[in-house]
């Protein structure tokens, strides 16, 4: 079964329910949110070491820890959170939720509804302003009135840079990397080829198919288009070339088999289609008067930085977001591409040290 739901060992995780209904900008609410979050540190007494980690389109809230029961992989950014790290668990109270409309203990459609199906299709759709909005509800249970940073790369970038443009007074840092102030045709029309993958499964059923028979096939084959955008080619050229294995198959088709099964045992079709659909309508100009006009809202100090081989979210989306903010653009050299974000800890962590010291 893709995804964690009600049963599962809850791992690390700890849960909030906010009450419904919970109203949502493209109309219509949800009867009430739970969201799964992990903290890690302590929260000083006046509230004021508290950082936001934003996660990406299939992580998850397990920033750092090892896999286990309810947790089928390791922390994602384990390299940068805890004692002496760049997000010194010693210094900040570090938390990370699993984003509204995710799969890993968050509502979305793989959970339950208020008449115990689940809810797959009827599942209302959410932006990054409704998932933000979460966020803030959660950091108000925290006790936590303003965020010493809000940290995010790619989809978490989005976040990351929604919340310094729609609560600036709780913002004190920004940290956005690898990502945009709004979606590109590219970026769309990536997506909405991923989202076709899945719809053209059988096993799709409109949404509505069981937890125990997803339609796997369709995300593997949206996680191989992904992956590929993830990646550069340079890096893929060096790594497996025209290479043909044993078994026949080639050696760069083998690599992208094994990300496409490994995503499909773990998350969940409809929070795919359903997240990268709310990166599809990422804007944070919108009902703003454009980026710009958006973009002036922020008083956080900012970092904003890119990976130079990014054809993903390519460095001049970033170099938007740093006029707009007056500050330099910070290029990470990496060949991996967009998942150099997630890949450089050293260079990530050392302008994190930037912000935060």
């Amino acid at each position: 079964m893709a995804g964690w739901v009600e049963g599962d060992p809850g791992g690390d995780r700890r849960f909030l329910d906010l009450p419904g209904p919970f109203p949502l900008e493209r109309g219509g609410s949800l009867p009430g949110v739970r969201i799964a979050y992990e903290t890690w540190g302590e929260l000083a007494p006046d509230g004021g070491n508290a950082v936001l980690v934003e996660h990406a389109l299939t992580g998850d809230s397990h920033v750092v820890g090892a896999a286990g029961p309810g947790h089928p992989t390791a922390g994602w950014w384990a390299g940068l959170v805890g004692p002496g790290a760049a997000l010194d668990t010693d210094r900040f109270f570090v938390v990370c939720a699993n984003v509204l409309g995710g799969c890993q203990g968050t509502t979305g459609p793989s959970s339950a509804a208020p008449d115990g199906g689940r809810w797959g299709s009827r599942f209302p759709e959410v932006t990054v302003g409704d998932q933000v909005r979460a966020e803030a509800a959660l950091a108000d249970a925290l006790g936590v009135e303003r965020w010493a940073a809000v940290v995010g790369g790619s989809m978490g970038g989005m976040r990351a840079l929604e919340w310094a443009v729609a609560a600036p007074d709780r913002v004190d840092g920004l940290f956005f990397l690898a990502s945009a102030a709004v979606a590109s045709a590219d970026q769309i029309g990536t997506q909405t080829t991923q989202q076709a993958a899945i719809r053209a499964d059988p096993r799709w059923a409109g949404g509505d198919y069981p937890l125990d028979d997803p339609p796997a096939d369709g995300l593997g084959v949206a996680r191989r288009i992904a992956h590929l955008t993830y990646r550069s080619g340079l890096e893929l050229e060096a790594r497996f070339g025209s290479l043909v294995q044993d078994d026949g198959r080639y050696a760069v088709a083998s690599y992208l088999d094994h990300h496409a099964g490994k995503l499909a045992r773990r998350f969940d079709a409809g929070s795919y289609v359903l997240l990268t659909e709310a990166m599809n309508s990422w804007d944070v100009g919108r009902d703003r008067g454009g980026v710009e006009a958006a973009l002036a809202r922020v008083t956080a100090r900012a970092v904003v930085a890119g990976v130079d081989s990014d054809r993903l979210y390519p460095p001049a989306q970033q170099q938007r977001v740093a006029d707009a903010l007056g500050v330099p653009l910070r290029l990470i050299s990496s060949p991996y591409g967009h998942d150099g974000f997630l890949l450089e800890s050293d260079a990530v962590g050392a302008l994190l040290r930037e912000l935060l010291d």
